[in-house]
């Protein structure tokens, strides 16, 4: 496929690096030459240095037998232009633009062929919302992912001593739950991939991820640790655009607290949100930290743009006493340094925001792709087509499929129905279906096994 991605920064970047890894022609163009040279350096990509939504970039980007663009650069208008220009001059099929701003998003009529052509927009902010709403919903949980508009949610949780589950075969799970059905996906032990037999002894610290239906969730939790007790109390540090949306879709059900530092926009979060207090001030503060009690907090949720200032605030507060320290972190370097210390969970804002880029750009009919681990492995959601004699897939038992190594079926959503796969499970058309991957590399076998018909060849 050949994509032109406007914008090299941290999304655009992450972009490429997952795509060209997968044999696609890729083109990046942005107007920092530096950030270009580093990436060309680094990935099997071409360059082009310019503005993005200008037609003469474009065409130089090789805008004229596109397949895809993808406008992820800082300013909305610029995506948007982009968008139009693609449309209007190139005919491009598919146009993606990342727009931040609210009140463009609530305004959907400004979005089709006769208004502004984009074909998928993508919030940063609100994909991120929605993740740490998912986290706070799911006490103990280190990821949470819906599939099929959240009828299943693939949960991901850190096995501790003392759950009911460790130490012993994952066969037993069915006994401890016989009315539950579940499946343990993958489970990563000391950073290296395990995929799960019947006799997978579960060990203290592996990270466990299963499937099950949204109901039954909280029930498979508490096998492999002893549950957290449901978040009460909230603290987040900084009101921007993810700050004030999640305290506006949580302030009904929880205590939350803003702490931000400029006062204008502490005076807009108070005239716009019912319950949350809004205070000014550094969440560094540890005078401020004191005064408003955060060794009662349950969670202390750090969503400023400052990776550093987030840091720094998130270890104070946990060790002033906060139960819980959850955040935000852009430099996908320090993810893997900071995780699992004294900060329970570091979130990447372009991870989150990448899996809802790839599911537009997978071939077969992928409805979602989501990352995991920080981008080890993914998790996706694809749709059986077809019939028997035009798909590789529909009316096969799950044992008899030819599954990449590494890749397992967690759970098919048939209807409104949630079923747990098993060996003998016999995928039906218009399925969805869940599978895990432990290795990226097969993704193109994953997509081939989701295509109908002569596009196998």
């Amino acid at each position: 496929m050949k994509i032109i991605i406007l914008g090299a920064g941290q999304v655009g970047g992450s972009l490429a690096e997952h795509l060209a890894s997968e044999a696609n022609d890729i083109t990046v163009v942005d107007t920092d030459g530096e950030r270009l040279r580093d990436l060309g350096d680094r990935l099997d990509i071409r360059t082009v240095q310019g503005r993005g939504s200008l037609p003469t970039v474009l065409r130089q980007a090789g805008a004229d037998d596109a397949d895809m663009l993808v406008a992820v650069t800082n300013s909305d208008e610029t995506n948007m232009v982009a968008c139009q220009v693609a449309h209007t001059l190139f005919h491009t099929p598919t146009k993606i633009a990342r727009v931040r701003e609210a009140t463009y998003l609530t305004r959907a009529e400004l979005f089709d062929n006769e208004a502004i052509p984009v074909d998928v927009l993508i919030s940063p902010e609100q994909v991120v919302t929605n993740y740490i709403k998912r986290l706070i919903q799911h006490p103990g949980a280190l990821q949470v992912i819906d599939f099929a508009e959240g009828k299943a949610q693939l949960v991901a949780v850190k096995a501790y001593y003392g759950g009911p589950l460790v130490g012993q075969q994952l066969r037993q799970l069915r006994e401890h739950m016989p009315n539950v059905e579940t499946r343990v996906a993958a489970i990563f032990r000391r950073d290296r991939p395990i995929l799960p037999q019947g006799d997978t002894v579960i060990e203290a610290d592996d990270e466990v991820f299963f499937i099950a239906a949204k109901a039954n969730i909280r029930a498979v939790m508490s096998e492999m640790r002893r549950l957290d007790e449901s978040y009460k109390r909230i603290v987040i540090a900084g009101g921007g655009q993810i700050g004030e949306r999640l305290a506006e879709a949580i302030e009904s059900r929880y205590q939350v607290k803003i702490i931000e530092m400029n006062p204008a926009r502490c005076r807009h979060l108070s005239d716009t949100l019912d319950s949350t207090v809004v205070l000014q001030g550094s969440a560094s503060d540890r005078d401020l930290l004191m005064e408003e009690n955060i060794a009662d907090a349950d969670i202390f949720l750090a969503l400023t743009n400052d990776d550093e200032a987030n840091i720094m605030s998130s270890l104070l507060a946990k060790r002033l006493g906060a139960k819980k320290v959850m955040t935000i972190i852009n430099n996908p370097a320090y993810v893997d340094l900071i995780q699992g210390g004294d900060i329970d969970i570091a979130i990447s804002p372009q991870l989150a925001t990448i899996g809802t880029l790839l599911a537009h750009v997978r071939r077969g009919d992928i409805v979602s792709v989501h990352s995991l681990r920080r981008g080890a492995a993914e998790a996706i959601e694809a749709i059986a087509h077809g019939d028997e004699k035009s798909s590789k897939v529909i009316g096969k038992a799950i044992e008899n499929i030819g599954l990449p190594p590494g890749t397992t079926i967690g759970a098919i959503i048939r209807d409104e129905e949630v079923i747990i796969a098993h060996d003998n499970t016999v995928i039906e058309a218009g399925d969805h279906v869940i599978l895990f991957l432990v290795d990226k590399k097969h993704i193109r076998d994953v997509e081939k096994l989701f295509h109908v018909g002569l596009s196998f060849f």
